[in-house]
């Protein structure tokens, strides 16, 4: 008996109870009870004051004594616990003479008790430690649905010492799968706090150094849906080769596991399969016995024969029979021995508790069936608000029962609130679903998923929102599936905007990528379509695709424009003339910025221009600033000085004399770092290194790093004029590693160039002529000409 044990049962208990795991306060003061600690001393190690310590204990004695029906106190806590643990086997001490000795001496009744949905895999524990000291890197478990395969894989990763687990559901569907890039692209970000690059070569560079230097355990599971007849990767996904390949590697400190019903025949990777065999009859004694069911032992050797040892048969088996036969596993035997479906396998098991499910409980069945609609992908579990959400036919008194009448059954899975469907019970729950549901269903889904989300902070809270888009493109809605990603939330900035760009912003480029090109050409909402194609120019910008940026913009403001002319001649509606001008000015911007990039600096004035015509004095005046900004950098370059010096003194006075912080916040930090380019150029470095300071505070708290990096390059062109090499040097470094890591190639390209530049003032001949290569190789797939005869004229 272990505290670790007492915890584990006491958390369920508050858990079912409260909704929420123990907190550190509680588990402290039963881990010091236990030791016959008094609350003073608790208070003392946990830090707080021994009154708050001794209401907690209140409260928690207060819950178990409720839960268990008998007076708990700190006194008597040890004893209860023990108690209660003897009584989740109440038949135990009548059976262990009997049927069951076996059963329960070969582990300690203890070691069932921690865990009793891990029985009879010791070996294959054994097994895969045994593959892995061996030097095999990637290993396929490979068995029948329902053999438990999944857990196997997370025990024994759960079990060893990793500094870091990465678990990835392949898909249920060929249809669904995750792309590589977005996957590698995710636990970059996500896990090692590390921005991806644009290309996916890059960044399977990024992550295999992070595998060298840190142990890893990796999950992909379910991997059929991605494999041929023939046990290939399908052509659509052949990319995931490339990432086998970094993690088959001997120079990585990770181990992968990778489930699978069949074979993985590339012969390209090295890899080891280990063949899964069903439990032991033993073990399914053991969890009979665990969970109340008394057995007959002749009984349960001919049941576990039909299936093999199947571990979700035997749960499933196990819970009709508790739930339907009142724990009487002869009664349910004499019912079923019979019935031809039983005999075959775990798909015919399935179809005949789902058939007994509809004559039972009616309303559970037709839950089973709705919930078969969710993913399980990005987002593999649900909580319960997500079950609710299905029940929307049903009395609210009712609801807790249904679920609990599939969770009794083992017809869906259940781990600290959360909820999933196995992948043979998904299938079955798909295939009798009535289709006059499927719409409304995924609609229901949709909304659930639109609605969990309030706010925007994590990764998973940007996957997890999403996941309604997925929804509505299954059921063709194109037009809700792209309000999904123009649907504004606050994120963790302050700052209220859409899916996209928060996705954006959180370096979730790839799936928003391709969610957006997915369905933009079948939008037939104007409005809906230009706002999305005006974020999917921003995808292309940051990824050097300059040109596929312009058109994407261009199109916007061919639409918007249409649109402002025959608003002129219809009745007058000022939300649609702000809502298309705000388009077409931000557009316009945009393609200014572009072409600074591409060097065509005449035609990024004419742009810039336009919106300030356009915007100045106006609810669009915000526009017509940022465009004087950039107006100003273009004189600057063009050695129209007096103009560029006036406008640039304005936005000091206004930054420096902000009374409204209009000008001082994270959402006006790039224009800041473009208006210390324009003091760059007009050789005011003092006011520019205050100003880009400024900007690199904001863009740090708002997470801007590219921002960061550009006003970098800046900084370390003003140590150049004041020939500190050393200074210089270390922010060009420091601004190249940035860019490299999120693969912004305009701004790699130009930092490469500005490093070029000052390592050639400093006659570091060779290192400049490098880096003004590395320069002209970005802006060459740029496609941008000027820039390189800039670059030629400059640094020959």
């Amino acid at each position: 008996m272990t505290i670790e044990q007492a915890l584990a049962l006491v958390d369920r208990v508050i858990y079912d109870r409260t909704g929420k795991p123990l907190n550190d306060l509680q588990a402290t003061i039963l881990r010091e009870v236990w030791q016959g600690k008094k609350y003073l001393e608790i208070a003392d190690i946990y830090g707080c004051t021994e009154g708050h310590a001794k209401d907690a204990g209140y409260l928690l004695w207060k819950m178990l004594s409720k839960a268990w029906g008998v007076r708990i106190n700190k006194n008597n806590f040890r004893t209860a616990i023990k108690k209660r643990l003897k009584s989740t086997v109440p038949h135990l001490p009548r059976l262990v003479n009997s049927q069951i000795k076996a059963a329960v001496t070969a582990p300690t009744l203890n070691k069932i008790l921690e865990d009793s949905n891990f029985l009879g895999r010791q070996q294959a524990i054994t097994d895969l430690t045994t593959l892995v000291n061996q030097g095999n890197k990637i290993i396929v478990i490979q068995g029948q649905g329902g053999i438990g395969k999944t857990t196997l894989a997370k025990k024994y990763l759960a079990t060893q010492e990793f500094d870091l687990i990465l678990e990835f559901l392949m898909a249920k569907e060929t249809v669904n799968i995750t792309s590589v890039e977005s996957l590698v692209e995710e636990w970059l970000k996500r896990d090692f706090q590390e921005e991806p690059g644009q290309e996916f070569g890059v960044t399977l560079a990024r992550l295999k150094r992070h595998l060298e230097k840190r142990k890893v355990g990796i999950l992909i599971d379910n991997l059929e849906p991605a494999l041929s007849k023939d046990g290939l990767l399908i052509t659509e996904q052949r990319n995931y080769i490339e990432l086998l390949r970094i993690l088959a590697d001997i120079n990585v400190k990770s181990v992968t596991l990778i489930t699978s019903r069949d074979r993985f025949c590339e012969s390209d990777i090295n890899l080891s399969h280990y063949r899964l065999s069903g439990l032991s009859s033993t073990a399914w004694q053991q969890f009979f016995t665990i969970n109340q069911v008394p057995i007959n032992k002749s009984i349960l050797q001919e049941m576990h024969h039909i299936y093999g040892g199947n571990a979700k048969a035997m749960g499933i088996l196990c819970g009709v029979i508790q739930e339907d036969f009142t724990a009487d596993i002869n009664t349910y035997w004499q019912e079923n021995s019979n019935d031809p479906l039983i005999e075959i396998n775990l798909k015919n098991l399935v179809t005949s508790q789902f058939n007994r499910l509809q004559k039972l409980d009616s309303q559970a069945y037709l839950l089973l069936c709705r919930l078969g609609c969710y993913r399980y992908q990005d987002v593999p579990t649900i909580s319960k608000a997500g079950l609710l959400s299905l029940l929307w036919d049903v009395q609210v008194d009712n609801k807790n029962r249904i679920i609990e009448s599939l969770r009794n059954r083992s017809l869906i899975e259940f781990s600290q609130g959360n909820y999933w469907l196995h992948p043979v019970i998904k299938a079955e729950s798909l295939s009798r679903l009535a289709s006059t549901e499927w719409q409304q269903i995924n609609q229901r889904i949709a909304q659930f998923y639109i609605e969990s989300v309030s706010q925007i902070t994590t990764i998973q809270d940007g996957l997890t929102a999403l996941e309604a888009y997925h929804h509505y493109f299954t059921i063709a809605d194109f037009t809700q599936a792209g309000k999904v990603i123009l649907f504004s939330r606050p994120n963790q900035w302050g700052q209220h905007l859409t899916l996209g760009t928060n996705l954006y912003r959180l370096g979730l480029s790839q799936p928003l990528l391709k969610a957006i090109t997915q369905i933009i050409d079948r939008i037939e909402e104007p409005k809906i379509y230009s706002e999305l194609n005006n974020i999917l120019g921003d995808l292309y910008w940051i990824s050097g695709q300059v040109k596929k940026a312009i058109a994407c913009q261009q199109s916007t403001i061919t639409t918007a424009t249409n649109y402002l002319n025959k608003i002129t001649i219809a009745p007058y509606n000022k939300q649609s003339i702000y809502y298309w001008k705000m388009l077409r000015v931000d557009s316009l911007l945009s393609i200014g910025l572009y072409n600074v990039d591409l060097w065509q600096l005449e035609e990024a004035a004419t742009f810039f221009q336009e919106v300030i015509t356009i915007a100045q004095n106006t609810r669009h005046h915000p526009w017509a600033e940022k465009a004087d900004i950039c107006l100003a950098l273009v004189h600057s370059y063009l050695g129209q000085t007096e103009i560029a010096r006036t406008t640039a003194q304005k936005f000091i006075q206004l930054i420096n004399h902000d009374p409204n912080k209009i000008y001082n916040t994270g959402r006006f930090a790039y224009f800041m770092q473009i208006l210390g380019q324009t003091l760059i150029n007009l050789q005011q470095y003092n006011s520019a290194q205050e100003i880009l300071e400024k900007a690199i505070a904001f863009c740090q708290e708002s997470h801007y790093i590219q921002i960061k990096a550009k006003a970098l390059t800046c900084l370390a062109k003003i140590q150049a004029q004041t020939n500190n090499f050393i200074a210089a040097n270390q922010y060009h470094l420091e601004a190249i590693q940035l860019l490299e890591n999120i693969g912004a190639k305009c701004d790699l390209a130009e930092a490469y160039y500005q490093y070029a530049l000052t390592l050639q003032q400093f006659e570091k001949i060779t290192e400049s002529k490098t880096y003004s290569q590395n320069a002209i190789k970005l802006f060459q797939q740029i496609e941008a000409p000027k820039k390189i005869a800039k670059i030629l004229a400059n640094l020959s």
